[in-house]
């Protein structure tokens, strides 16, 4: 029967068959036309050689040259950009392996979808999920390529002015779980040395004191402002905001929306959205005229209840293929493509959006 797996005498080597056995063929450059001719001692010794290989030092040698010129590169992405991944949850005959949250953060396109409005809020999201728990679980790669994205979300939003509070979030959580590794539990949970880390560590409090710092310039518009619509137009795009804080910010912006912002059907349309019938009765607050109370009722279940997540675009996971992508629309709407290389006839009923959650209990085993 043919052996079908790869070579078990070190794939990517050549081999030659000789009266005592199998030997391996060293070769330098392109020169070694006879495999028993001699090599200088001088020649092998030059640094302009960067196709020499000669035993398992010299392989070591320039491996190491290579991985030495990437940690130098600190501000690059790690090697992959794609934007699909196969995620192996389960041990088979053919595979023994599983696929890693370490090994999703670095294939997955993150720094382009950063760029991307409806991926931005998605992408901050899991970064914040990871930085509360999962840090420790990346690799050292994964760690560096975390680092290098972050900075990415953090210039955005020094730059365009985009979701200030959900970085901070960000940067907060960041900050004590580094705390609390670096301090509290102790140094062996973390890759890599210490000191690279209280580095890390001072920066984010670098990137907080920006992000608290930052000022938004007031825009000079000589159209028409959000001021000069009608009033039910404006109770329209309030009703619109699923944030409450962002109902509240544009209260606070103008004394004339105030009253927009304080107005209970808004609040209890808020509540129907993100959450439940049963959850109201369970923790129904009223005012002092035997009234529901929208706004502080949805207070009191924010604190009991998670909330509805709602992103303009997310990552897909394929049923079919057991395939994490990134789905481009427009070549989806143009060319009918669905993001990955699927085998099923309909590759839009086994398309199921991911919440950031879920990303990271893709990778729970």
């Amino acid at each position: 029967m043919p052996f079908l797996g790869k070579d078990w005498r070190s794939p990517g080597w050549s081999w030659t068959k000789t009266e005592h056995g199998w030997k391996r063929i060293f070769l330098y450059g392109h020169e070694l036309e006879n495999n028993n001719r001699e090599i200088d001692l001088k020649v092998l010794c030059t640094d302009n050689n960067e196709h020499l290989f000669v035993g398992d030092v010299c392989e070591l040698a320039t491996t190491k040259r290579k991985k030495d010129l990437y940690n130098n590169n600190t501000k690059s992405q790690f090697v992959f950009v794609d934007k699909w991944i196969y995620v192996q949850n389960r041990s088979t005959k053919e595979r023994h392996v599983y696929s890693t949250l370490g090994e999703a953060l670095n294939r997955l396109d993150f720094s382009t979808a950063i760029q991307d409005l409806r991926r931005f809020n998605y992408v901050a999201k899991l970064f914040q999920l990871i930085a509360r728990s999962q840090l420790t679980s990346l690799s050292g790669a994964a760690q560096k390529n975390y680092f290098n994205i972050l900075e990415q979300i953090v210039r955005k939003v020094l730059d365009d002015y985009y979701n200030p509070r959900l970085v901070k979030d960000l940067l907060q959580d960041l900050s004590l779980t580094l705390h609390n590794l670096t301090i509290h539990v102790g140094r062996c949970v973390l890759v890599g040395n210490v000191n690279i880390w209280l580095c890390r560590l001072e920066t984010i409090h670098k990137w907080k004191q920006q992000v608290n710092n930052l000022q938004i310039p007031k825009q000079t518009c000589s159209g028409m402002t959000f001021n000069d619509l009608p009033l039910h137009m404006q109770n329209k795009v309030l009703s619109e905001l699923s944030d409450a804080y962002d109902i509240i910010n544009v209260g606070q912006a103008m004394p004339a929306l105030h009253c927009l912002s304080e107005d209970w059907i808004l609040w209890k349309k808020l509540c129907h959205f993100h959450f439940s019938d049963k959850q109201f009765c369970r923790n129904l607050v009223l005012s002092n005229s035997d009234k529901v109370d929208w706004k502080l009722m949805y207070f009191t279940l924010k604190k009991h209840y998670p909330m509805k997540e709602q992103y303009g675009d997310t990552l897909h996971f394929c049923k079919n293929c057991n395939i994490l992508f990134w789905k481009d629309r427009p070549l989806a709407l143009c060319f009918k493509d669905c993001g990955h290389p699927c085998t099923a006839d309909d590759p839009e009923s086994c398309l199921v959006p991911i919440s950031p959650q879920h990303f990271i209990d893709l990778f729970k085993f």
